[in-house]
């Protein structure tokens, strides 16, 4: 299924980065699975630890309730409730036993560009919990049946062929999951089986709006996730992307309901307390990674936002050492 990748940014930062490795005799970048099957294959105690996957988790919930947390954000799906963990995100699994469900893994490069583009598959901040009704959900649960069948026997084809069959089905269930209705209030559904609830303090910047975004945003976007820890001024973005540091304001609270500086700064706390929550660098180390000068900037900027040191945060979420 997956493999831990291990390098030596990796070892200092503890924590566990997992590469996509298709199983022995299945076509790589795509594999679907049932919930059973995972629980065999892999080991409860390392799903229980929060890792970085570089690959997508798409998972819906066919019986029993699972808690899942995906950067600091705990879920509790229930049957019909979809969960999609984008690469890069920090997550781990609850107790697995009693429930039962789909997963597909998939890489980003699996599918074309067009498809990417279109599924938002980049959009790393877009809502990780989905409950989709009536025929959304039909549909969606369809796509995933057809390629789960698909996935599970070559069907008298090639094997090129099956791949671009693959291809092609799991291109439709990611533009039918990327339209899938998220519940509202960030993650938290009232009612009904599926009611999926939400603590923590959010898994991304963006929050977990469903609106439309416009192509400014998006460029801005990714381009604090690719800077985020060389600067933290609008005017740096704004200069490499030809807007003005207004421009990108009033696009980003459209998009976000917060302004750009606000945005980038969430982005460098979220990534902070990755780094503080579940790895082993010293704050000071974790300065220089983020950016900052020396650690007291660090320790400054991190309390002005959190309202906490690094060090009592760590503390808090790990308990005393």
């Amino acid at each position: 299924m997956v493999k831990k990748r291990h390098t030596a940014q990796d070892a200092g930062e503890s924590i566990p980065a997992v590469a996509f490795a298709a199983p022995a005799g299945r076509p790589a970048g795509v594999e679907v699975l049932t919930l059973a099957e995972l629980r065999e294959r892999a080991d409860a105690c390392a799903l229980a630890i929060p890792h970085r996957p570089d690959f997508h988790h798409l998972l819906v919930v066919d019986e029993g309730r699972l808690r899942h947390t995906v950067d600091f954000r705990k879920y509790e799906l229930s049957v019909n409730d979809w969960m999609w963990v984008r690469p890069g995100q920090v997550h781990h699994f609850g107790n697995l036993s009693g429930v039962e469900g789909r997963l597909v893994l998939f890489e980003s490069g699996f599918l074309d560009p067009a498809t990417a583009a279109a599924a938002r598959l980049e959009d790393w901040f877009g809502p990780a919990v989905h409950h989709p009704e009536g025929e959304q959900a039909r549909a969606v649960d369809c796509a995933l049946r057809h390629l789960h069948q698909e996935f599970g026997a070559l069907r008298g084809l090639p094997l090129e062929v099956h791949i671009e069959v693959l291809r092609h089905l799991l291109a439709v269930l990611v533009l039918r999951a990327s339209r899938m209705s998220a519940p509202a209030g960030g993650g938290e559904a009232r009612g009904g089986a599926g009611a999926v609830r939400g603590e923590g303090d959010g898994r991304a910047p963006g929050g977990d709006g469903v609106c439309e975004a416009s192509e400014t945003f998006l460029r801005f976007r990714d381009a604090v996730e690719r800077g985020f820890t060389r600067s933290r001024r609008v005017e740096d973005y704004a200069r490499q992307l030809g807007y003005s540091p207004r421009t990108l304001s009033r696009a980003t609270a459209a998009a976000t309901g917060v302004g750009a500086k606000e945005f980038i700064d969430r982005r460098v706390v979220l990534e902070a307390k990755r780094l503080l929550a579940h790895g082993d660098q010293t704050a000071a180390r974790i300065a220089v990674r983020l950016g900052f000068a020396d650690a007291a900037n660090f320790a400054k900027f991190f309390q002005h936002r959190t309202g906490s040191t690094p060090i009592s945060f760590r503390t808090e979420v790990r308990g005393p050492a």
